[in-house]
């Protein structure tokens, strides 16, 4: 009887202690049900990047312009472009110290907008850094990366602290008024992000459904973008891009991916971001979650 009853109860713990193990799971590990982040695949603006050069460097404008001109031509842009967009592999870009007393070509980015300009560990990659490394070695000159925020980009430059900025630039009059633009590069356009479990975009074709939805949100709703990028514009309404704004509120962070987590995290109902950098920063937090 005794020996009934022993086995009874630990049947019982182990049932316990099976279920404790299955909750800790749900609730910090990768259950089925964690919540992901999904991007609408629909373009809101039609954008062109250009790299900022020094306005008291015109010579500097003419050379980067010729070089832009030249890696277009012979399809080395293509080629960069295609170790980001499918299975190639990227090439480390190392910056060297900056020093006065050598030619160096400083550049200025915020490495925090995947596939443009990225780290891991003490190298660069991405777009942007690959033709920096390339820009330097035509130049024949040393290449030093200024890793910074990306409100500092264009008026590091526009201080003539840095001689290029390189940073996913959206070529627009205001940053004009710090530096000098050259040939644009990239065509680009601004992505919604919603949380897995959002389905009021589903059914939208074209820009036009995704506003119409963007513009029936209220001020309790948040949308999260990096600061002082195109989306911020965007949400908060800008006469010279041609933006009415939204009726939600603009919540800014140092990077996109910190808003993205903060939206799989339910602290904020969308975000707003450049499409390449939407598909590389949803992918890799999604893999986390």
């Amino acid at each position: 009887m005794k020996k009934k009853l022993l086995a009874a109860v630990l049947a019982a713990l182990m049932a316990m202690s099976m279920t404790a193990c299955g909750s800790d799971k749900e609730e910090g590990g990768k259950s089925e049900g964690k919540k992901t982040a999904k991007i609408i695949d629909v373009d809101l603006t039609d954008e062109e990047y250009a790299f900022g050069v020094d306005k008291k460097q015109p010579e500097l404008l003419e050379q980067v312009n010729t070089f832009i001109a030249k890696i277009k031509e012979d399809g080395t842009l293509d080629e960069i472009c295609e170790k980001y967009f499918s299975e190639g592999e990227p090439t480390a870009v190392k910056s060297a110290k900056l020093d006065t007393s050598k030619d160096q070509l400083v550049v200025a980015t915020n490495a925090a907008f995947e596939p443009f300009e990225f780290t891991k560990g003490d190298e660069y990659y991405g777009i942007d850094m690959e033709i920096a490394s390339l820009l330097a070695e035509e130049l024949n000159q040393e290449l030093v990366i200024q890793n910074m925020d990306f409100d500092a980009v264009c008026l590091s430059v526009g201080q003539s602290k840095c001689d290029v900025a390189m940073a996913g630039l959206t070529v627009n009059e205001e940053r004009a008024e710090q530096v000098a633009f050259t040939d644009t590069y990239y065509e680009a356009s601004q992505r919604l992000i919603v949380s897995s479990d959002n389905t009021a975009f589903d059914d939208c074709k074209e820009a036009a459904d995704v506003e119409k939805l963007l513009n029936e949100l209220k001020e309790s709703d948040s949308i999260g973008v990096q600061a002082g990028t195109t989306g911020q514009y965007y949400i908060e309404g800008d006469e010279e891009w041609g933006f009415p704004g939204l009726p939600a509120k603009c919540v800014t962070y140092k990077n996109s991916s910190l808003a993205v987590q903060d939206l799989i995290n339910g602290n904020i109902d969308y975000v707003m971001v450049d499409a390449a950098p939407a598909k590389c920063i949803t992918e890799a937090i999604n893999e986390m979650q």
